[in-house]
């Protein structure tokens, strides 16, 4: 299933300045920003239900790919241990056999001794198994107004510049683009600060209300 775009066609419409001429060009160009947005971000950012990952273990952290991570009664975190060589799958339980700190899950210190210290035993202490396949939600129910905002400007600019000209005259009319609006999705310098916030590195998680 496509992604949703970042923004809507109506807030595109809304949005000062040039406006799409149709509904399908708004879209293509809501499309194009939001993929721009989401290939800077390495993140989906859409909120995702139940999406199940296997990742690499053998470490003490294990991080999870997308974020924030959204927990609670409707979207359970579900985190089992592979073995590997032996098929065996183990269920880990939060605040039993891991602690999450925001998009990490973390095995415990050396001491005291307990399951937070990782399985199974034979493995050295404090770690994960060599696979972990997790189940979890993630990203935002609600965009935030940031990001809203960034799509806008690239859809806006795609819409005003679609033929990625530098200058077009029109009678006695000239009008020069710049840097920021040449050019399809093109982020600028100030989106690309406020992207930093949402780029793989950082980890967050989110508790619905």
């Amino acid at each position: 299933m496509p992604l949703p775009y970042l923004a809507t066609v109506e807030d595109l419409m809304a949005y000062p300045g040039q406006k799409p001429a149709s509904d399908a060009e708004a879209q293509m160009a809501l499309r194009l920003a939001s993929g721009a947005i989401r290939n800077r971000t390495k993140q989906v950012l859409s909120f995702v239900a139940g999406d199940t990952v296997t990742l690499t273990g053998g470490q003490r952290v294990l991080t999870l790919p997308e974020r924030p991570l959204v927990v609670d009664d409707a979207n359970p975190l579900t985190v089992v241990e592979i073995v590997d060589g032996t098929g065996l799958e183990i269920p880990a339980v939060e605040g039993r056999d891991f602690v999450r700190k925001g998009s990490e899950l973390h095995r415990g210190e050396t001491w005291p001794t307990s399951r937070l210290m990782g399985w199974p035993h034979r493995q050295r202490i404090g770690v994960w198994a060599d696979l972990v396949r997790v189940t979890y939600s993630h990203g935002f129910v609600e965009i935030p107004d940031d990001l809203v905002g960034i799509c806008l400007d690239l859809a806006a600019a795609t819409v005003a510049n679609p033929n990625r000209l530098r200058s077009e005259s029109a009678g006695a009319t000239s009008v020069t683009h710049t840097v920021e609006t040449f050019g399809t999705g093109s982020l600028t310098t100030d989106h690309e600060a406020l992207l930093k916030a949402y780029r793989r590195s950082t980890s967050w998680s989110v508790t619905q209300s």
